[in-house]
């Protein structure tokens, strides 16, 4: 976490004061970047509590292809509403709780000019296995053609996998990157992803890269940055991910029955517990932080 923290620090220290698209202004620096060893600890932020149930429901949501944040809400999780009910987003929403055309309906239903539906993520899963050595193992959430088409363009654009002997590695490219927020929320959604892409594949989780292009700190988060970096972080905690799940068409089937277990009174912070959680995650309290829209 050190790493998270260094970059963190040279945000509030020596970012560049700009203004943004919210109004609220940031500190920023280009071009950091973060590698975590899956063999030393799942890359979970210590200095505070880590929302985890969160970072699991909003990737399941992205592997089922879903686009519908009532789904997100049924499991407690409302980190797209500020988007998703927004007064610019509602009249070219779909359907009440409609985000768009981003991240899971990319990842999984891209749409090519002659109207093909491409499953990227299935496709890259096969060529894992059929041709390691490839360097086209990439799956793209930024979609020229239709950014108008989502609530949010996607901040963690696209992601390759690289395969070495019995390991599995995988890079994310994100070019916006809420440090005090959202990066602590995405080093830990992109790590559960290879270990359960890793699993269906039949290769070790090695290291999970992570590269932040403009890397800020929001005026009004300076107090929670300084505050982070004030505090010890505590070890790395270990990743507990269902034995039964064998891969990414289980977990949505897993998504899926969630959902309906909850439709039906069940709450579901267990559930989601019951398809990951993190084990001996010491952590500081939480950090008040409002999320900019």
């Amino acid at each position: 976490m050190r790493q998270y923290l260094a970059i963190l620090r040279k945000a509030l220290e020596e970012g560049d004061e700009r203004r943004d698209r919210t109004g609220v202004g940031t500190r920023a620096v280009f071009g950091e970047l973060m590698r975590f060893r899956m063999s030393e600890g799942f890359p979970a932020v210590t200095t505070k509590r880590l929302a985890f149930r969160s970072v699991v429901a909003e990737l399941l949501w992205f592997l089922a292809g879903s686009s519908d944040v009532r789904e997100l809400n049924a499991l407690g999780v409302h980190i797209w509403d500020g988007n998703a009910f927004a007064d610019y987003w509602r009249e070219r929403a779909r359907f009440a709780g409609d985000a768009g055309r981003n991240y899971g309906q990319q990842w999984r239903d891209w749409i090519a000019p002659d109207g093909r539906h491409i499953d990227q993520l299935r496709d890259v899963i096969r060529t894992i296995r059929e041709q390691p050595a490839s360097r086209r193992m990439i799956v793209t959430a930024w979609n020229p053609g239709e950014i108008d088409a989502t609530s949010l363009p996607a901040c963690h654009a696209l992601f390759q996998f690289f395969v070495a002997g019995s390991r599995l590695s995988l890079l994310m490219y994100q070019r916006s990157a809420d440090l005090v927020l959202g990066v602590p929320f995405n080093m830990a959604q992109y790590a559960v992803l290879l270990h359960l892409v890793a699993r269906e594949v039949d290769l070790e989780a090695d290291e999970f890269v992570h590269v932040l292009a403009d890397a800020h700190v929001y005026l009004d988060h300076l107090e929670a940055a300084r505050e982070q970096l004030g505090r010890e972080p505590f070890p790395s905690p270990s990743l507990w991910l269902d034995p039964g799940v064998r891969g990414v068409d289980d977990a949505v089937a897993r998504y899926r029955d969630i959902l309906a277990r909850v439709g039906r009174g069940e709450s579901a912070g267990p559930l989601l517990d019951g398809f990951a959680h993190l084990e001996q995650y010491q952590h500081h309290p939480p950090i008040k932080a409002k999320m900019a829209v």
